[in-house]
């Protein structure tokens, strides 16, 4: 049997779908099992040991045209997208059963069970939600001598999710007797990194290592599962933290935390202020005033590393 699984594009998606990528993958235990998606997502979840082939593609049609047709034909088709361009490419597969997941159908609950709950809804199995599953592709070399500190100060989703670049410096220089720190970030992000960058050099840190636009997704994977601790907004490698169960302080502003924070982490803590206007789920703050992530300060997040010490 042939099946193929498009993930969700985004990072943190691709990873929170994971636990119901799971339970499909041993549903249909010794089929062909192959991966469509992002760059990002496949590069993150393409060292599943049963997953027999995984291909990325871009968003333009024609890219879509063109895997379609050399992908094959599948006995099923599985989608974890809802988007107008997933579902041309559902027409585009040729596939005796198909199924989609559908985001306004999944309400209320936190999003590893919605897409658990769209894989159970599609077998008429009943299958709980089990950890999150990464599967590195470097071995995990511990080579500081000190714990290490991860911060995260980016979010690809918008300005909206970013905290104050000088309140995560704040935290580190706190910290930096501590802890060794490491930044990271995308290619995006390099601003932000250089400005906390240069707020440690102002504060006479040395001990900090800035990877922000440096690491490829396994070699995030790589680090981020090392890490002794990890601060961090809602964010992709938010999730990757919470699969290797790395204690971790996740800040929330405009998204729902009761459906995008950290999936059986038991060391994980959430710092949000709660304002009326939460969640406004906006990439840019309606209000103007972004007050979500300008009044947490430092010491909340310190309260909140300490706590899980």
């Amino acid at each position: 049997m042939r099946i193929l699984i498009e993930i969700p594009t985004w990072l943190g998606d691709a990873v929170m779908a994971t636990p119901a990528i799971e339970n499909l993958i041993n549903y249909y235990d010794e089929s062909e099992i192959i991966l469509i998606g992002s760059f990002l997502s496949i590069e993150a979840l393409k060292n599943h040991p049963k997953i027999y082939s995984s291909h990325a593609f871009s968003k333009e049609y024609s890219s879509l045209v063109r895997m379609s047709k050399k992908l094959g034909e599948f006995d099923i088709f599985i989608s974890f997208r809802s988007s107008f361009r997933s579902k041309f490419l559902k027409q585009l597969i040729s596939s005796q059963v198909k199924y989609q997941f559908n985001k306004n159908k999944y309400q209320d609950r936190h999003q590893v069970e919605k897409y658990n709950d769209f894989i159970n809804e599609a077998l008429g199995t009943s299958f709980a939600p089990g950890k999150l599953t990464i599967y590195p592709s470097l071995n995990q070399k511990k080579i500081n001598l000190k714990p290490t500190i991860g911060i995260n100060p980016g979010a690809s989703y918008g300005s909206s999710k970013r905290w104050q670049s000088e309140e995560f410096a704040k935290v580190a220089i706190n910290l930096s007797d501590k802890f060794d720190i490491l930044i990271f970030g995308g290619v995006d992000e390099k601003n932000i990194a250089y400005d906390i960058e240069k707020l440690l050099i102002e504060s006479n840190i040395s001990n900090y290592e800035n990877l922000v636009g440096q690491t490829s997704i396994e070699e995030l994977i790589y680090y981020i599962s090392a890490l002794d601790m990890f601060v961090t907004g809602d964010s992709g490698p938010m999730h990757l933290a919470a699969a290797f169960e790395v204690p971790t302080v996740a800040i929330f502003g405009p998204t729902k935390h009761q459906e995008t924070s950290q999936w059986m982490n038991d060391q994980s803590a959430i710092v949000t202020k709660e304002l009326d206007c939460q969640p406004c789920m906006k990439r840019k703050c309606p209000l103007q005033h972004n007050n979500c992530m300008k009044l947490i300060k430092a010491n909340d997040v310190l309260v909140s590393v300490k706590s899980l010490d």
